[in-house]
């Protein structure tokens, strides 16, 4: 839900990936924001969506899992043994406050996703929200 929020301002604020999404020469700013790059008529073609899942359950499969005896220390830790960027360093008291704000990040990602989500369900409906960081949807 983080990356899905950042990727909503990021796309609505008109910054997107430079080069072509396919062979076609189609740029990835051809595409529309939001849903609508998933359904309706200018979506990103369904070779495109089976790809993006396919890459997902990879990563779910292949990688972001827990591996029994390599160090984990709790659920959700992917570290596996070999990534630590300090991690280690810190006292129980510490890791347990980093542990509870990453898990308030998520939540607030969480409700801003869902609430960019039903904005750009209702704007259809007449209603046009001018929102604080990225303005308007339409």
């Amino acid at each position: 839900s983080q990356l899905a929020f950042l990727g909503q301002v990021v796309t609505r604020a008109g910054i997107h990936l430079p080069g072509s999404i396919n062979y076609a020469g189609d740029s990835f700013d051809s595409y529309p924001n939001g849903v609508a790059a998933l359904i309706g008529p200018d979506s990103i073609p369904t070779a495109g969506l089976v790809q993006l899942v396919a890459f997902i359950g990879l990563l779910e499969i292949g990688f972001m899992k827990d591996v029994p005896g390599t160090g984990n220390e709790f659920v959700g830790d992917f570290r596996n043994g070999y990534i630590d960027f300090g991690w280690d360093d810190f006292d129980e008291e510490t890791k347990l406050q980093k542990r509870a704000i990453e898990l308030n990040n998520g939540r607030a990602a969480m409700m801003g996703i869902l609430g960019l989500m039903v904005h750009e369900e209702i704007v259809p409906l007449g209603y046009d929200p001018d929102l604080p960081i990225i303005g308007h949807l339409v």
